[in-house]
């Protein structure tokens, strides 16, 4: 039977990020793949224009119903937009106990357009972070919460430390905005093991932290440890990235059908 994956994200109406990136991502861990609306956007491969977040409401109508027709073992949480939305999944995820909770903190878009209003920032870090089993800011993200520099490996280590302390089970700090390699940590509270890999001569790719957060939800929701899972959402990322595509304007996007083995467990 496929494991149910829920995306609590936006939409992207280019495809390349948010909610429909994550579906992708999900069937191609060969998951099923549910979601429930936080905003509609208006954003291509270039940038974000601007965002309608749905009423808090509205969003936990939608969490409701997928969680009576089905099991859902893992969720995403991706952009929330306002303070309301962030307060309204944090209620949800104590209310219907959803399991393995992945929580990527959106805060801005690439193109530097602001996702989540100031209070939400507070929010998240006083009442979300606390119900994720895991969660994964790229640098600056993580510079935000923390309120620390990271431009390095230590300083990840560091800001890993800070966010586990803040109430994250687990944190995996993404380090593909290093300037050489593109180093990933993660931290369980005890221990750190790092992923290395070489990276990949594309830049300005469109919804990577999207798809690294909906596919280590996968492996969660396959009974994989959280080492492993980690290890295949960035095997699988690097692969999408590796096949994408230039869109129009070309920028980059990810080919979420590259050659994949579904993250099947390895002997």
């Amino acid at each position: 039977m496929f494991a149910t994956v829920m995306s609590i994200a936006g939409l992207d109406p280019s495809g390349g990020a948010g909610l429909a990136a994550d579906l992708k991502t999900i069937a191609s861990f060969r998951c099923h793949g549910a979601g429930a609306l936080t905003a509609i956007t208006v954003q291509n491969a270039k940038g974000v224009q601007s965002i309608q977040p749905v009423a808090p409401d509205l969003l936990a109508s939608q969490v409701r119903a997928v969680v009576a027709d089905t099991e859902v073992r893992a969720v995403k949480v991706g952009m929330l937009g306002n303070s309301g939305l962030v307060r309204q999944v944090a209620q949800l995820i104590g209310e219907l106990r959803l399991p393995n909770v992945v929580l990527d903190p959106v805060l801005c878009s690439s193109s530097g357009f602001d996702l989540l209003d100031q209070e939400g920032r507070e929010l998240l870090r006083s009442q979300l972070l606390s119900k994720a089993e895991v969660v994964t800011p790229n640098l600056s993200e993580a510079a935000s919460l923390t309120g620390r520099s990271v431009g390095n490996v230590a300083e990840m280590k560091e800001a890993a430390r800070e966010l586990h302390r803040m109430g994250a089970h687990h944190v995996v700090v993404k380090g593909g905005h290093l300037p050489d390699r593109p180093v990933d940590v993660l931290f369980d509270g005890e221990d750190f093991a790092l992923f290395d890999s070489s990276r990949i001569a594309v830049s300005g790719a469109h919804g990577l932290g999207c798809t690294f957060s909906s596919a280590l939800a996968c492996g969660l929701a396959r009974g994989f440890p959280m080492v492993q899972a980690v290890e295949d959402a960035k095997r699988y990322v690097a692969a999408t990235l590796a096949a994408g595509v230039r869109s129009q304007n070309g920028n980059p996007l990810l080919d979420h059908g590259a050659a994949w083995d579904g993250g099947k467990r390895r002997s």
